[in-house]
Parts: structure tokens; C-alpha cells; sequence
């Protein structure tokens, strides 16, 4: 299982939709908001089997513009880095 970090910004008035929403699907404890200092974004560590699988968490309507990174951690004690590097 694969870790992915999901930001994903929605306007103002998408509020309640989206926290609604996200409850409704089981996602939203996962997600923590910018909504209160005005940056209507919200932000998720999530484990999910592929890129595709994690972007299904956000809501259709704003998938298009969610952006979804797959999260890796280094150990330089087994060089994991550079391999994945291709260093």
C-alpha cells in the first residue's frame, strides 16, 4: 500500500459541500483545513493501492484540480535514495 499526500483547493461557497461530502464517503478525518485563515484547501495523508485509487477520495467535482503525490521516506543507511535516484 502505497502512501499519497492529496491537496486539493474548492471556492468558498463549496464549504459545507465538500465536508459533507467527504464525511458521507468515511474520508473526513483524513483531511485537515486552511478554510479559517482563508485558504480553502484541504489537505489528506491517505494509504490507497494507486495514484488513481487516492484521487477517487476527493470529490468528483474537484478531482480535476486536486493535486495527489505518492510519499516516500529515505533511509541512507540502505542508500534507498540513490537507487530510486538512479544514483
Amino acid at each position: 500500500m502505497n502512501r499519497y499526500i492529496i491537496e486539493s483547493a474548492h471556492a468558498v461557497e463549496k464549504c459545507d459541500q465538500v465536508i459533507h461530502d467527504l464525511f458521507a464517503a468515511g474520508y473526513l478525518h483524513h483531511f485537515e483545513w486552511g478554510c479559517k485563515d482563508n485558504d480553502h484547501t484541504g489537505w489528506a495523508v491517505v494509504e490507497a493501492e494507486s495514484l488513481e485509487d487516492a484521487r477517487q477520495i476527493v470529490p468528483w467535482y474537484l478531482r480535476d484540480h486536486a493535486r495527489i503525490v505518492r510519499l516516500v521516506k529515505f533511509d541512507l543507511a540502505t542508500d534507498e535514495h540513490s537507487k530510486q535516484a538512479g544514483g
